[in-house]
Parts: structure tokens; sequence; C-alpha cells
């Protein structure tokens, strides 16, 4: 998989962070900072010519997130290739976020709980920022 490095951001990406939707802003206040389970994501990731809204590298688990502008043949096609990069992919739609922000993080802490026994993240990681 090819996965960015801390500073290896498109402009695409950067410009995606500044212009965060009010239910990406919302699930980013619950994954930022290991805050789930110790899990670390990164949010607007850019992996070979697409960006995923949430990356956990560690879990192989990308957390995208539609509204309004979905497409789904377009949608399809790039889940297919970022799949066949070994990434599991969750799909969740905004107003899912804005209603049910529990019921969202319960299913990231489901799919992250199935990797957990292949990647735990070690307790001194945990602590880190």
């Amino acid at each position: 998989m090819n996965v960015p490095g801390p500073r290896q951001i498109s402009p695409h990406a950067a410009r995606l962070r500044r212009d965060m939707t009010d239910a990406e802003r919302m699930l980013w206040s619950i994954l930022r900072n290991r805050q789930l389970d110790g899990f670390k994501f990164r949010r607007q990731a850019t992996i070979d010519p697409f960006v995923v809204d949430f990356l956990c590298v560690e879990a192989a688990l990308a957390v995208e997130l539609d509204g309004g502008q979905h497409d789904e043949d377009r949608d399809r096609r790039r889940a297919a290739y970022l799949e066949a990069r070994g990434l599991h992919i969750l799909r969740f739609w905004n107003h899912d976020v804005v209603e049910n922000i529990e019921g969202v993080a319960d299913a990231i802490r489901s799919a992250l709980s199935k990797k957990k026994t292949l990647t735990q993240p070690s307790p001194a990681k945990a602590r880190e920022g």
C-alpha cells in the first residue's frame, strides 16, 4: 500500500482538510489523537491517485463519508482499486454521522477490533501524539 508520509499531502487533500464538512469535523473529533481504541487516524490521506477521508494505516482501514455529491459508480471503481491494495473501506452517509455519531463510532470500533488481534497498538504508541 502506498501510504503517504507525514509531510506528503497533495494540494487536493490540503484543500479538503481546510474545507471539511460538519460531518467530517464531528467524526475527526473522535478519531484524532488515538481517541478511538488507541488507533491513529490520518485525515484526507492521499493513496496513489485518491484521497480518503480518514485512514488508519495500522489497521488498513479507510473511513469514507458520503454527502450529496455521491457517485456510486465512481465510488465502486475507487473502492475496488483501494481494496486491491489491501484496504478495508467503511462508508457512511454524512447524516448518519450527524444523527448517530455513537453508532458510527461503534461500527468503526468493530472493524478495528477485527484487525486488533493482528495489529494491536503498543501502549507506548498510544501515548504518542
